[in-house]
């Protein structure tokens, strides 16, 4: 079973119940994708703005998770998001994090989620503390 296996097998909670799929993972780089579903829009039929950062946050907290010593945990202290566009439902969109920095507390990771077309719809930088 290769890493993005593995990590779909043992997903986070919510990541789950959204639908996420994480497609690749490494330390250097994740990306994870996510069909819009209804139940995940706001009343016009697109990808509400909580989704867009649950998928941010939890592809970044991925590679934030893989580049930590054995026993190691990590948690989101601080996030931002620009949203620059709309994912209607049926979509699929893809979530792609890389770290900014790594130091021994804290990563900063930036992930940018694209449609099919590869339009930026959302830039997100969170910072994740080593716990």
């Amino acid at each position: 079973m290769n890493q993005a296996e593995q990590l779909n097998a043992n997903l986070m909670p919510l990541a789950r119940l959204m639908g996420v799929t994480v497609v690749e993972a490494s330390p250097d780089r994740v990306m994870t994708r996510l069909v819009v579903r209804d139940d995940l829009c706001t009343a016009g039929g697109i990808l509400h703005g909580g989704a867009f950062m649950a998928l941010a946050d939890t592809t970044g907290a991925i590679g934030a998770f893989l580049g930590l010593p054995q026993g190691a945990g990590t948690t989101t202290i601080e996030s931002k998001t620009n949203f620059l566009g709309g994912a209607p439902v049926g979509a699929e969109i893809t979530a792609e994090a890389t770290p900014i920095h790594r130091g021994r507390r804290t990563s900063i990771w930036q992930t940018r989620i694209t449609n099919e077309a590869g339009k930026l719809l959302a830039l997100v930088t969170q910072t994740q503390m080593t716990i």
